[in-house]
């Protein structure tokens, strides 16, 4: 009934609203395969949950039960990488705009937002006290984070290529990362700098695990076998041994006082049954069970043996080696054939303890213990999640299959969609399934297996759906029961390409690359298999339409009387429906027409092609009313709303656009999909738009009670161009970029930061319009005073640094102009002098003081406040640390009044369980005495 108003209102040359659509979900991907996969600790369980990303969102799902229990939503980016916090409660993630995200897993909240690094984040890792972030991204920057001042540390270039892996030392303040640049460089986060670079590699390094208490380093490159390195901790020169010249390619690249830290030594390497390169390498927590994989479907796992496992292993392996030489060879390396736990070999190390096969090739692994098993779960291209169990105490583990994530997604990319006749179904066809959602909760309710789907279409009833395939044939499911109840083979002797209802209702016509058109009508025959009661469909064959190119797409006309074939030739030919003869054909396009819709009045057909444009065109005479380049990429989808000249297109470039027919006015654009688009549908009420992309999602779109303003739609697409032009030529250059410094600050400019520095300037300037003002003046308080409960402007300047995200506050300082930085720096000397937020202003004042030091230190109206701070940041900073270390103590000593009121407890139970022994002990005795 609204669109009918709507049309009215249209035709009374009276002004037309538009209302807009709003993303309602994204559903259809288990796990993106350009993100990893994780444990979670949560709810007490170690092996439950996982997270894994989906596009710009992150899911966790249960694996037992199979069900999606948490989102934690991002922006327009892909999540690339997420990392669990070692307390289980946060998860950092990283997308492909270089941002870094934290979120808690209690209220599923984003906590920090980081921006520094210019391309996508590819590697994340927690250090073990959960205090400090490193992240590595495609451009070979490596950023540490401070996770409790919420800001970037610094910035280490040393790579050349992408991080593959980051890992930070435990017990030493180090940081280790390997790229595919071939090295392994190891970071003094001290002095930031690289002090020791492993050389040994000759292609990339994909990953490294550090085991035995950071004693071993494996590393895994393109080749097929784990390199397996020891390490040697030392404060002391004398404690390194000179590396042999079996050892040259491991000579460390700096030779600086910090190289003699540590020192490596090739222990030989672990060889791979399967030939391809290594992509993930993971351990469990304990260090026993290392797996890794290729590029194909096969997980590899290995166990690492413990001190006393390796030294009994190495006895027997010397043993064998001692039998089988020659006297005089024994004699000669009598000294090598004696156990040393120092002196082992990969050898002793590691044992393989199999592999497993998953249904498709692998993205990403992750390894956890649950009790005396290890469980691995296996993140799948084809969008699935394979776990696997095992248990490593036995001689030969036997590996198991523990649960399978594959039903809330495709396996392969969606293709077409389609909605039931009262939207509250809908349906998604891939290569190899056939998927039905619920609308409410975007669940799939039945999956119906099919060999390369094509084009699907509901039956007149909702109860069935047609399905063209690949091959040419031609099949009819049954939803209920999800099978298919007939297959006409050879209906076509190509791929179907598209299925169109018949105006009445009555049948369908399918389209194909054959150069034909076949129409169908739909008849009841009684199939004893189906039911024997109930009559089942079954589609009968009428008539053919011959044609001289291949069909991609075929719609009826609304009044019944016009049938359009988009034919590969770029025209699209129009015949009737009655007689099958040639009526128009609409020519224009300069490449193939992939879509086309026709409008509820049977007046107007649009058209999508392949060269971006998209065509207007009206069925009285056949003529062009406009011509819009619509889209960046192929089209590959049109549909008017129902009983509107409402038009949505989508493009490979991955958006979706509204279009007004009638004035040839762009309405809004809808964003969402990473990658293009490959289909759309909308429901018959025109409420909602259902769309998929190569992304592998489905997402669905909500019409609103918002309005949009077309002028306001483009101004505020202009403002958003103007904005990334303006961070764009605030950031640094890449071309001044000194590549011999190894260490520089965080430094990315974005809008929010932008906005931070104007704010504070503006909170400048009203203090310098009140500092103007007599003492004794009672004019009217300033209105942003008095709406900050009539504060003084000092307070407000400080109110307005506070307000500043702490990951942006460098930034905004960083973009004020050197005029306002002596009246801030007043301001911070009284703040300190006074307490106020020391921490905070003290921080300001460092980084002001490091970024504009030469002209503070000149300056004669700065250098007395200068004089001061000194002074007054001494005397602030003493009592704030004073403070800080009597809370600390009172807190240790709370800890330690609660693990005695504990080990009380414990024992008082102790206690209690005896005397209750005792008791039972008691009354046996007593009855045995009396029996």
């Amino acid at each position: 009934m609204q669109n009918k108003i709507r049309l009215l209102i249209s035709k009374m040359g009276l002004s037309k609203q538009y209302l807009r659509y709003l993303p309602l979900a994204q559903f259809g991907v288990i796990g993106s395969s350009r993100c990893n996969i994780v444990f979670l600790s949560l709810r007490g369980t170690k092996t439950r949950f996982v997270a894994v990303g989906s596009c710009e969102h992150v899911n966790i799902w249960d694996i037992r039960t199979n069900r999606k229990v948490m989102i934690l939503r991002g922006d327009k980016a892909a999540a690339t990488v997420v990392a669990a916090s070692p307390d289980g409660q946060h998860l950092s993630v990283g997308y492909s705009n270089g941002s870094v995200k934290v979120f808690s897993l209690l209220t599923s909240e984003m906590l920090i937002t980081y921006n520094g690094h210019k391309s996508g984040v590819t590697s994340i890792v927690y250090e073990s006290d959960g205090l400090r972030l490193a992240s590595g991204a495609n451009d070979g920057e490596v950023i540490v984070w401070d996770l409790v001042n919420e800001s970037g540390l610094y910035k280490l270039n040393g790579h050349k290529d992408q991080v593959t892996c980051c890992k930070f030392v435990e017990g030493q303040n180090c940081l280790v990362t390997s790229s595919k640049d071939t090295l392994v460089k190891w970071w003094d986060l001290d002095t930031q700098h690289c002090f020791k670079t492993m050389v040994g590699h000759r292609a990339e390094v994909w990953g490294f695990l550090m085991s035995h208490k950071n004693e071993l380093i494996i590393t895994g490159s393109s080749d097929s076998s784990l390199r397996v390195w020891k390490l040697n901790f030392s404060d002391t020169k004398e404690d390194i041994k000179t590396p042999s010249p079996d050892d040259a390619e491991d000579i460390n690249e700096d030779s600086t006082e910090y190289s003699s830290k540590i020192s490596s030594r090739s222990i030989g390497s672990v060889l791979r049954e399967e030939t391809d390169r290594v992509v993930t390498l993971r351990q469990s927590a304990d260090g026993r069970l290392v797996a890794c994989h290729g590029t194909g479907k096969f997980v590899e796992l290995f166990k690492i043996r413990s001190k006393d496992e390796m030294k009994v292993y190495q006895k027997k392996r010397l043993k064998k080696l001692k039998r089988k030489m020659d006297e005089s060879q024994e004699n000669a390396n009598e000294n090598v054939t004696t156990a040393d736990s120092d002196n082992y070999d990969s050898r002793d190390v590691f044992t393989n303890v199999g592999k497993f096969k998953t249904p498709g090739k692998v993205r990403s692994i992750d390894v956890s213990k649950d009790g005396d098993s290890y469980c691995v779960v296996c993140l799948l291209q084809n969008n699935q999640i394979v776990v696997k169990s095992l248990n490593t105490d036995l001689i030969q583990p036997e590996i198991t299959l523990t649960a399978k994530l594959d039903i809330a997604g495709h396996r392969s990319i969606s293709k077409c969609l389609s909605f039931t006749s009262d939207g509250l179904a809908m349906l998604s066809a891939s290569a190899n399934s056939i998927k039905l959602w619920n609308r409410v909760s975007h669940e799939c309710i039945q999956t119906c297996e099919t060999d390369r789907a094509s084009a699907c279409m509901f039956i007149p009833g909702d109860r069935q759906f047609v399905a063209g395939t690949a091959k040419g044939n031609v099949e009819i499911h049954d939803i209920p029961s999800g099978k298919c109840v007939e297959n006409v083979e050879g209906a076509h002797s190509d791929t179907v390409t598209s299925i169109a209802l018949y105006a009445g209702k009555q049948g369908c016509a399918t389209a194909s690359k054959d150069k034909s058109v076949k129409f169908w009508s739909f008849d009841l025959v009684l199939d004893e298999e189906f039911s024997k009661t109930a009559k089942r469909l079954t589609l009968t064959h009428s008539r053919t339409l011959k044609l001289d190119e291949e069909v991609s797409v075929i719609e009826f006309t609304p009044n019944r009387k016009l049938i359009a074939c988009a034919l590969l030739n770029c025209t699209v030919q129009l015949f009737y429906v009655d007689s099958l003869k040639f009526f128009l054909s609409l020519y224009g396009h300069s490449l193939p027409v992939t879509c086309l819709s026709i409008s509820d009045d049977s007046t107007l057909i649009a058209t999508g092609s392949t060269d971006r444009n998209i065509k207007l065109w009206g069925l009285d005479f056949g003529d062009c009313h406009k011509s819009i380049f619509a889209h960046d990429d192929n089209i590959c989808g049109v549909k008017f709303v129902p009983e509107t000249h409402l038009l949505f297109s989508a493009g490979r470039d991955g958006e979706i656009k509204q279009w007004d027919a009638d004035k040839f006015l762009h309405v809004q654009t809808l964003k969402g999909h990473i990658g293009g688009v490959s289909a759309i549908a909308i429901d018959p009420q025109g409420d909602f738009v259902l769309s998929c992309g190569v992304d592998m999602s489905l997402r669905l779109w909500s019409r609103s009670n918002e309005i949009v303003i077309p002028d306001e739609e483009q101004e505020q697409m202009r403002e958003e161009e103007d904005n990334d032009r303006l961070v764009k030529s605030l950031a640094p250059s890449s071309l001044t970029k000194d590549e011999d410094i190894e260490s520089g600050r965080v430094s990315k400019p974005t809008i929010e930061s932008v906005k931070g520095a104007e704010s504070i300037m503006e909170a400048v300037e009203l203090h310098r319009v009140e500092n103007m003002k007599p003492p004794n003046d009672k004019g009217p308080t300033h209105p942003l005073l008095l709406a900050h409960g009539n504060i003084s402007s000092k307070r407000y300047v400080l109110e307005t640094i506070r307000r500043v995200k702490s990951a942006e506050l460098e930034e905004s300082l960083l973009v004020l102009p050197f005029s306002y930085v002596p009246d801030i720096f007043k301001l911070l000397n009284e703040y300190v002098s006074k307490g106020w937020e020391v921490e905070l202003s003290c921080r300001c004042l460092l980084f002001l003081l490091k970024l504009h030091y030469k002209l503070i230190s000149t300056s004669k109206e700065l250098v007395p406040v200068l004089e001061s701070l000194e002074a007054n940041a001494d005397a602030s900073v003493g009592d704030l640390r004073g403070a800080i270390g009597f809370n600390l103590a009172y807190l240790s000593h709370l800890k330690r009044e609660m693990e005695s009121k504990n080990d009380i407890s414990f024992f008082e139970d102790a206690t209690d369980s005896y005397q209750q022994k005792k008791k039972r002990r008691k009354k046996k005795e007593h009855a045995l005495l009396t029996m």
